[in-house]
């Protein structure tokens, strides 16, 4: 007397969860159209009449992350990080 009733449908896909993006990371560094991950140097809050023209101007520039380990890691932190255009 005990029925089993099979039930017909789709079957449950297993939930995949969205990863938080690392809100710190995210801002400090940018990737560039051709995937490479890029950041500024710090130091350019204030006492900039301290520091030279020099050191000024190439605290400015982007410059690529080197080591692979790095990049591996903002990458993990930033997973949805959209190339700059």
């Amino acid at each position: 007397m005990g029925r089993k009733s099979k039930k017909k449908g789709k079957k449950k896909k297993p939930k995949k969860y969205k990863l938080k993006t690392h809100k710190a990371t995210a801002k400090r560094f940018k990737m560039t159209g051709s995937g490479k991950i890029v950041r500024t140097k710090g130091n350019q809050g204030h006492l900039k009449r301290n520091k030279s023209k020099r050191a000024k101007r190439q605290a400015m520039e982007m410059k690529d992350v080197a080591e692979a380990k790095n990049r591996k890691t903002i990458k993990r932190l930033a997973p949805y990080m959209k190339k700059d255009k």
